[in-house]
């Protein structure tokens, strides 16, 4: 029909294009439908181009790219594009200043559709963005921003040579707005133009518009750029300009589809977004190695049912998230022998063109060798994963360290993982591995402690794994301890101990960190005192995993039976009980009432931890404590369990950490127009009120954030819930998303906290109470 032919045109042209229809997320069923009805050449409409082009390209011509009223408004922040974007913008000029002689591999950002508008003879040449009008408007931005940078830092022409790609010459405009190579959507227009416009240097916080999400996008892009530029002091400037612009201009691709004014949009559209099976890195993969092994005449089917068919089984067709996209687990397993095979960092978009120049130029060895080298580390790949998802027995050390970095929810480890464990080289002494291992989760965990970053995680681990190639494999323990010492940045430090026991002396640990990462902890100081690592099976065994429930010795409502002394506030009381001297596990949620009653007695509190009791971590309360638990204690036994911590994920004697830094995580508060970003909801998704009686009320969420409730809008959900109940209102807590399993708001907030490594206002959503 026509959408399937549409989609096989798309499809084959952008394959041919990019090597990678996965980009597209195109349907693999409309393709192989394609490849598989006649003659095998492009039926590609003439009146139709798809190609992939530069920025220069795409925005060196006279035109505008006007998007069409219907439209969103711009919604991309920091954390998911602006953030990524700058460092593969980074990475790519810094690879092209390594060796400029050498032919750059393309960086591609994805595929937008334009199409051509009828305008008059003469006039300025016109296209509708259909597709992808976030991606152009932020390249807008950027290269704008990046151009100021260079005026400041005197690389005029360099600078000249950007500005021709955000500016048509005076000559083709008949109005102020024709002077923009893209223009926006009404609603964003005003802000677009006034950052765009302004004078270098921009004074930001004088600006009309400086909360827009376009101001503050410009000045994420121009801040990032000036302090690169600037990294190696002024006398470089020039020379690092002049690479970031050619990265810019020649080394970016975007696959444009540029259709005819007659051509049906919507149809292109909806095959663009069609909802299909797309083609995975596996998928590609598996593609291109059977074509190989056909060519060299090998037995692709004895080949494929020994060493590939496995990898179509339900373990690693299941999908697994990395970040906030999804992947089967075949293609984040490729993903991770890549980065340990390279020793560079492999973004997943680019995984199959990469693993393409790592078998045709830089491995040595038949295909069918390298098929069945595959097939052995995805053995220990599947070992250790396994092995996170059992919750008693034995462990050996690199399965307890796929475990505790799982929960830390820490893909990006698992290269360092398969190339410590590579069955293709010398295996590593029992204790160099396990050195290797405590050195890179004792820096793991210290920095989740003091609330470092963890977003440069790839290319340190891509560092370590660099670092491990150089040097003897067999003192691999020394080497990464030594590696890690040397970290002197924010990104990349080991916390000492005198700044993680600061930290967790009045740390509420159980409002900043995660409950399973929490619960990971106290097992750990549980193992310890059962006397691992050195304890035998026939001793002890380690304490049952990702099971117990995280109980507050003193409850969070502790008002009623818990009286304040005069030397304690309710601020510091509020602070203190969610220390972690005031957390332990147990076997079984205790009930309400004995949670938050109080202490002594019988039917007290003591009594049921006591009941409850059969871990060592509550041997505290059982030998002592019979009277009372008080503010003092509570001190007494954080300052014992840091210790505890600290020997769990010891540093070097000796080792001084000199960042001692604030977090370094991004912070700033969260907002509904950043869960329209990550995908966590959907424009014009309807809002279900808490209360019954209001769940005739229309609330719908906008494509801008804003909230409507029967037809007046709102900037923020608690404006919206103070509304509908008259009163201030937590409204992130007070509307579901769904009822059944039941999902508010809050539970989203909370999942876009977790998942881009941020730190807010607040432990909580609802910082807007009362804000309209």
């Amino acid at each position: 029909n026509s959408k399937n032919s549409q989609a096989a045109r798309i499809g084959l042209a952008a394959e041919q294009s990019i090597d990678a229809v996965a980009d597209f997320g195109l349907s693999a069923l409309s393709i192989d439908k394609f490849r598989r009805s006649g003659s095998g050449h492009a039926r590609i409409d003439p009146e139709m181009e798809t190609q992939p082009r530069t920025p220069q390209i795409i925005f060196m011509s006279p035109q505008r790219l006007m998007v069409p009223l219907f439209q969103r408004p711009y919604v991309w922040n920091q954390e998911l594009q602006w953030e990524p974007l700058w460092n593969d913008v980074v990475r790519i000029t810094e690879r092209y200043m390594g060796d400029s002689a050498v032919k750059q591999q393309p960086h591609f950002l994805g595929a937008v559709v334009v199409q051509q508008t009828l305008n008059p003879l003469g006039s300025l040449q016109m296209r509708s963005v259909i597709d992808g009008q976030q991606r152009l408007t932020t390249l807008q931005l950027m290269i704008d921003a990046v151009h100021a940078q260079l005026v400041l830092g005197g690389s005029t022409q360099s600078a000249r040579r950007l500005e021709a790609l955000v500016l048509n010459d005076e000559a083709f405009c008949e109005s102020d707005a024709d002077r923009h190579k893209v223009w926006p959507t009404n609603k964003d227009r005003a802000a677009f133009n006034e950052v765009m416009v302004a004078p270098i240097p921009v004074e930001y916080e004088n600006l009309a518009h400086r909360s827009s999400r376009l101001t503050q996008a410009h000045r994420f892009f121009s801040e990032s750029a000036g302090v690169w530029l600037r990294l190696n002091g002024d006398d470089e400037i020039s020379e690092r300009g002049a690479a970031l612009e050619r990265s810019i201009r020649d080394h970016l691709q975007i696959v444009v589809i540029d259709l005819a004014a007659d051509e049906d949009a919507q149809e292109i559209f909806e095959t663009l977004n069609a909802r299909g099976t797309p083609l995975t890195a596996a998928d590609l993969i598996k593609n291109f190695v059977f074509q190989r092994l056909t060519d060299a005449g090998e037995d692709v089917e004895a080949i494929y049912e020994s060493f590939w068919s496995e990898f179509e089984t339900a373990f690693w067709e299941t999908e697994v998230n990395s970040g906030r996209t999804k992947y089967p687990r075949s293609a984040m397993f490729l993903n991770h022998w890549l980065d340990a095979r390279t020793r560079e960092e492999v973004l997943a978009r680019e995984v199959f063109i990469r693993f393409k120049r790592y078998v045709d130029f830089e491995r040595e060895g038949p295909v069918a060798a390298l098929v069945a080298e595959l097939h052995r580390a995805a053995h220990v790949y599947r070992r250790l994963i396994e092995a996170t998802t059992r919750l008693t027995g034995p462990l050996d050390r690199s399965e307890l360290f796929a475990y505790r970095t799982s929960v830390m929810e820490s893909e990006v480890i698992k290269p360092l993982l398969l190339t410590l464990l590579d069955p293709e080289q010398e295996s590593i002494p029992h204790d160099q591995l396990t050195k290797a291992l405590d050195v890179v989760e004792s820096w793991m965990v210290r920095r989740m402690i003091v609330r470092a970053t963890s977003k440069n995680y790839n290319q340190t681990v891509a560092d370590m794994i660099a670092r491990l190639h150089k040097q003897d494999r067999t003192k691999a323990g020394d080497t990464l301890e030594a590696f890690l010492r040397e970290q002197r940045t924010a990104v990349g430090y080991w916390p000492d101990d005198h700044e993680v026991a600061q930290q967790l002396s009045n740390e509420r640990v159980y409002k900043r960190l995660s409950r399973g990462r929490l619960r990971m902890i106290l097992e750990a100081i549980e193992d310890r005192r059962r006397g691992w690592p050195s304890a035998s099976m026939g001793f002890s065994e380690r304490v049952m995993r990702g099971t117990y429930n995280i109980e507050h010795v003193m409850p969070v409502s502790w008002e009623k039976h818990w009286p304040l002394p005069q030397t304690v506030a309710d601020f510091d009381r509020n602070q203190m009980i969610h220390t972690l001297g005031n957390l332990t596990l147990l076997t079984a949620r205790l009930n309400t009432k004995v949670s938050n009653g109080q202490w002594a007695g019988a039917n007290g509190k003591r009594a049921a931890l006591v009941e409850h009791d059969v871990l060592k971590l509550n041997r505290t309360f059982i030998d002592g404590f019979h009277e009372d638990w008080t503010d003092t204690d509570i001190e007494a036994r954080t300052a014992t369990l840091t210790d505890e911590l600290l020997a769990v994920w010891p540093v070097p004697e000796g080792h001084r950490s000199e960042q001692h830094a604030a977090p370094t995580k991004t912070h700033r508060k969260v907002e509904v127009l950043d869960l329209l970003s990550a995908g966590l909801i959907e424009p014009n998704t309807a809002l279900i009120p808490r209360a019954k009686a209001a769940r005739d009320r229309t609330v719908i969420v906008l494509g801008d954030g804003s909230i409507d409730v029967d037809g007046i809008l709102f900037k923020t959900p608690s404006g919206a819930a103070g509304h509908i109940r008259g009163g201030p209102t937590n409204g992130w807590r007070y509307f579901r998303v769904q009822l059944s399993p039941r999902i508010t708001l809050s539970d989203l907030w909370h999942d876009y906290v977790e998942l881009e490594d941020i730190d807010t206002d607040s432990d909580d959503a609802g910082d807007d109470v009362g804000t309209e």
